[in-house]
């Protein structure tokens, strides 16, 4: 089986991609560079190419949701994203086309429309993207990682498996969930702004860092952004600390994929966004945070995440127009002296563990399905 897998939601790529049987042919569709017009090679571009999984890089123009001054650029970029995927499929003739949300999906799942390539796609979130509802209208298959996303999409065609969660995020299960972390030294927090990383949580740590090292270890995730420069500014703010506050600051650009579940372990707090991957990477490892969530993205669906973590007991949110320094600091304190109290309460989760295996299997009777038809004509 030949599968073209596009990026968009990067996690439960991975995850599906962990599924693959090794008789698999699969080729990766995504983008190069972590921001348009910014030269920082993507999580996805790094990755790939460390698995050794072939990589075509596409460019395309973004969906707008609102009218803006990038609405026709970014329109008439379509068209090109659109031929070049098209030649890209025509190139490769995957069997089956598989999408993961993000704008980058359309055209390719358009262009494999075209060619009569079947498409299946997963939605992250509790709602409902852009992008796959455009694309659910000739999908073979809609994933569904939450109930609640049944009532954006054709029901005859949606299945619930789940998000999709890395092996050796559940594989840490027993580790995190069902251990009580004995200290030695200080605690811990592990700040993400995901993937790409986000400037607003950087400089929210920025002001705040030297306060902080004084207690804690900070293990930093800032994404790689070059209009900003957050980690090399980062970088350069550590090398003037002493070394006492220096080795209490663990800075990266990017966490691997391999190196997360360390992370996780060792960490007492996470902060971060609250998007659909995290937010069930959290429920399954039961793990404490202080969420700040996006503002704009999704309907606010993010802050809607958040509000359910706050509800079973895990997360106390904190919105981004009011994270001033003492209001964060004073917050994590209280957080920290209370670790005990953040567990999920009386909350059945299931969290669908073998979603990613589930997903893997209708994408095999998807390409069944069409290799049985082309038999028969």
């Amino acid at each position: 089986m030949k599968i073209a897998i596009i990026g968009g939601h990067l996690s439960p790529a991975l995850a599906f991609l962990q599924q693959i049987s090794p008789k698999d042919e699969i080729i990766f569709i995504g983008k190069k560079y972590t921001f348009e017009g910014d030269k920082s090679l993507s999580l996805e571009y790094t990755t790939m190419q460390q698995e050794r999984i072939r990589f075509f890089s596409l460019t395309t123009g973004r969906l707008q949701r609102r009218f803006t001054r990038h609405t026709f650029s970014s329109a008439s970029k379509f068209p090109y994203g659109y031929l070049q995927a098209l030649s890209i499929l025509m190139r490769y003739r995957p069997s089956v086309v598989v999408g993961f949300g993000g704008y980058l999906s359309v055209p390719v799942c358009l262009a494999a429309r075209s060619l009569r390539i079947p498409v299946v796609i997963h939605e992250q979130t509790t709602k409902a993207g852009m992008a796959n509802k455009l694309i659910s209208r000739f999908a073979e298959k809609i994933c569904l990682s939450w109930d609640s996303s049944f009532k954006y999409f054709p029901k005859k065609r949606s299945i619930l498996t789940g998000n999709l969660i890395r092996n050796e995020i559940i594989n840490m299960f027993d580790t995190v969930y069902k251990s009580q972390k004995k200290h030695i030294g200080k605690k811990v927090i592990y700040v993400t702004g995901g993937s790409s990383g986000s400037h607003a949580i950087n400089l929210i740590i920025e002001n705040s860092l030297e306060e902080l090292l004084k207690k804690y270890i900070v293990i930093h995730q800032t994404g790689n952004n070059q209009q900003f420069k957050d980690f090399e500014r980062l970088t350069e703010i550590k090398s003037k600390f002493s070394k006492d506050l220096a080795k209490n600051y663990e800075l990266y650009e990017f966490i691997k994929p391999e190196k997360i579940a360390d992370v996780y372990i060792r960490s007492d707090l996470i902060i971060g966004r609250c998007g659909g991957n995290t937010m069930t990477e959290l429920l399954l490892l039961n793990k404490p945070c202080l969420l700040i969530p996006l503002e704009n993205g999704q309907h606010g669906e993010q802050l809607e995440n958040a509000i359910y973590l706050k509800n079973v007991g895990l997360a106390q949110i904190l919105l981004q127009d009011e994270a001033t320094k003492d209001v964060f600091v004073s917050l994590i304190e209280k957080i920290m002296e209370n670790l005990a109290s953040f567990k999920i309460k009386n909350v059945n989760l299931d969290l669908h563990l073998n979603a990613s295996k589930k997903m893997y299997e209708i994408v095999k009777s998807v390409y069944e399905k069409k290799a049985s038809q082309k038999s028969k004509n």
